[in-house]
């Protein structure tokens, strides 16, 4: 999950955080209930927010959920830039971003019906 801090509040990635689904996994939604539980403030399509005094207890449940091997590694692991600095509370299950990990993928050119094809 995408991460980094502001002024000792770190910010997850919308896209990145655990999404619920009525009929989905009860891992995953258990994983999206625990998170939500101790963020700061969770809103509708924006990043969360998670102030210093959850550090802990965040990461203690990253790695609870990476350990049961229900999860993957990208779902369970903080990813700063690389020029940000780790605080120790996050360290375990934080790593840098490697950039290439989440380059968008070029648009396919939109084709168009016969007879209006361009080939």
């Amino acid at each position: 999950m995408r991460a980094r801090i502001d002024n000792g509040v770190l910010f997850l990635r919308n896209e990145d955080v655990p999404a619920y689904k009525k009929k989905g996994s009860i891992v995953r939604n258990s994983y999206f209930w625990a998170l939500k539980s101790i963020a700061d403030r969770a809103p509708f399509q924006k990043e969360w927010e998670f102030e210093e005094r959850v550090w802990i207890a965040l990461t203690r449940m990253l790695t609870s959920f990476a350990e049961s091997g229900y999860l993957g590694l990208r779902e369970t692991q903080l990813e700063f830039e690389p020029d940000d600095e780790i605080p120790a509370e996050l360290r375990t299950m934080s790593t840098w971003l490697d950039p290439d990990a989440y380059a968008e993928e070029p648009e396919a050119a939109e084709e168009l019906p016969w007879p209006y094809d361009q080939s």
